[in-house]
């Protein structure tokens, strides 16, 4: 058996020596495929983990009313309301109060040129509403639609989709920055998707072809090797080891040329050692491309194999 084996790998290699241009074509063409899926692959995970960092800063705010903007102050029970409200909702995660004093301060820290001269303090009590996922933040900003100045709530941010502080300008900037990224974390997914199966496909079939000019040039020595009795598998072996070997070398190729992009490029672009956003590990993408170039190499000449070669 063992000697079948590299009877037929010898033959594959041999085949592959002796047709030059249909291997450099076959190789090419698995690393081009698998360079571009390596690029997806790194760049995508990095995108998805930055749409998730971003989806983690979301929050709800509730500004409570001041004197200056309702003619009254929130009183502390109707702040206990509220947050007895909040943390009722199942999809809040956390909650942190501001009073108007911290936020004064904070104020003061990020704009202190346009902190300098106040008179006295402009800005309100608030809630930040943290919730489990950046998807939920519509939920639960329409859950509070019912909270107006008679409960101590001046504002909510981002408004309720369907309120009137929706449509004002106000309401407008809250809600674009997040559907923004809301709309860029839903999308991103399938974009992804899209692309790694264009890629998969479109080599495969490349692939194919090239196994299938192979066979073509080939012709009259599988004819020789039917006349002296060779088996179907024995025929057909060294064209499988062949895609298999075609892909495993266009892979490989791929991997150097993403080794040296990451070391010599992206870690320009993006800060490969960031700890809140970053792409898989390399590891990781060793592992999807050498699988993707082996498969595809598998499934090229296997499906020509089938289609072409009548043995």
């Amino acid at each position: 058996m063992m000697a079948r084996v590299r009877l037929i790998t010898a033959e594959a290699v041999r085949s592959l020596g002796a047709n030059l241009s249909t291997t450099f074509a076959a190789t090419t063409t698995v690393l081009i495929g698998m360079f571009m899926l390596g690029l997806v692959v790194g760049l995508g995970s990095w995108a998805l983990s930055l749409s998730d960092h971003y989806k983690k800063q979301l929050l709800v705010k509730v500004y409570f009313c001041t004197d200056l903007r309702c003619g009254h102050e929130a009183t502390d029970q109707q702040i206990d309301n509220v947050r007895s409200q909040l943390i009722a909702m199942p999809q809040v995660k956390t909650l942190r109060f501001i009073s108007k004093a911290d936020a004064l301060k904070i104020e003061q820290k990020q704009h202190p040129d346009m902190t300098r001269n106040l008179p006295g303090n402009p800005l309100p009590n608030e809630y930040e509403v943290i919730p489990k996922s950046g998807d939920q933040v519509d939920a639960i900003a329409a859950q509070l639609t019912q909270l107006n100045e008679s409960a101590g709530v001046e504002k909510i941010c981002p408004p309720p989709p369907d309120s009137k502080e929706a449509a004002s300008s106000s309401g407008q900037s809250c809600n674009r920055i997040t559907h923004r990224v809301l709309s860029v974390a839903r999308y991103l997914w399938l974009v992804v998707l899209i692309a790694f199966v264009v890629l998969l496909v479109s080599s495969m079939l490349l692939i194919a072809n090239t196994i299938r000019l192979s066979i073509f040039a080939r012709r009259r020595e599988i004819e020789v090797m039917k006349l002296v009795g060779a088996t179907n598998w024995f025929v057909r072996g060294p064209f499988m080891i062949e895609g298999l070997l075609a892909g495993l070398i266009g892979a490989v190729g791929a991997l150097i040329l993403l080794l040296l992009g990451r070391t010599i490029f992206l870690g320009h672009v993006i800060h490969l050692h960031e700890s809140e956003v970053h792409a898989w590990a390399f590891p990781f993408h060793v592992l999807i491309v050498l699988g993707a170039g082996l498969l595809l190499g598998a499934l090229g000449s296997g499906l020509t194999i089938r289609r072409f070669l009548q043995v």
